[in-house]
């Protein structure tokens, strides 16, 4: 009897950990604007995951500071963080920005330095940001991104995703990210060829300004895409953060898209 119960310990206790999840939140312009009790309230949402990978960091004085700010809140909590900040990106048509890595140092290792995407960092205004991550003795790599709004048509440099696995033919690659563009748009239909998946269908992720008809939720942009088959699906979601303050206002100074997520395993 005991040592079936230890097996069933054993068993659960190996699946829990090998399941890893995955959050990814643009922050709008997160830097010096957010206040104490906005990075504070950012914490609480990510604190339940183990990655968090954010878009949409100030490039300029206090990008940097307010994830180094988020770590310490985020340490507090009850587990030990780490992070990595991204170069300002190479834009010089638009609007440069940082990103950044955080996660939980019990379970997750990084490997290697994280690196902004070289060869189509012309092509793309706010290239990619990868880090590669060791879980359970399984590596992963998540690019993070930022795309160009919808006026200046972000498919014109989502369509050189595609040539990223070729890039990176030893990397287990996932995409994560603010794309400005629906998963359903035909430019992401090479990527799902190649066996990549969203995690979310017929989400909108993006806030209104201003409510219209109980509906606070205007566009589907924000989305993760993973190789099905080194990856497994868990589960995913939205978080309607929103809800947690008494206006559309309120909620949009913590930011103007919801955080998504992805709880998966590695095969």
């Amino acid at each position: 009897m005991k040592s079936i119960l230890f097996y069933l310990l054993f068993f659960f206790s190996f699946t829990a950990i090998s399941q890893t999840k995955l959050l990814s939140w643009n922050l709008e312009n997160f830097g010096k604007s957010k206040s104490d009790q906005d990075v504070e309230f950012i914490a609480n949402v990510i604190k339940d995951y183990d990655i968090a990978a954010i878009q949409e960091v100030v490039a300029g004085n206090g990008g940097a500071q307010a994830v180094v700010r988020l770590a310490d809140a985020l340490n507090r909590k009850g587990a030990k963080w780490d992070y990595r900040i991204s170069d300002p990106t190479s834009s010089s048509s638009y609007k440069t920005e940082r990103y950044a890595f955080l996660w939980k140092t019990k379970n997750i290792k990084l490997r290697g330095k994280p690196w902004l995407e070289r060869n189509y960092h012309i092509e793309i205004d706010r290239e990619p940001y990868f880090a590669t991550f060791e879980i359970n003795g399984k590596n992963i790599t998540i690019a993070s991104f930022h795309a160009i709004t919808k006026s200046k048509q972000p498919e014109t440099e989502i369509k050189y995703f595609k040539l990223l696995p070729q890039e990176y033919p030893t990397q287990n690659l996932l995409f994560a990210g603010d794309f400005n563009c629906p998963q359903s748009h035909s430019v992401f239909t090479p990527l799902k060829k190649m066996g990549f998946s969203p995690i979310l269908t017929n989400q909108k992720t993006s806030l209104k300004t201003k409510p219209k008809n109980g509906n606070y939720l205007a566009s589907e942009y924000d989305n993760i895409f993973y190789k099905t088959n080194s990856i497994n699906f868990i589960k995913s979601d939205a978080i309607l953060f929103y809800k947690n303050f008494i206006s559309l206002k309120e909620a949009r100074k913590i930011s103007d898209h919801l955080p998504i997520w992805f709880e998966f395993s590695l095969n």
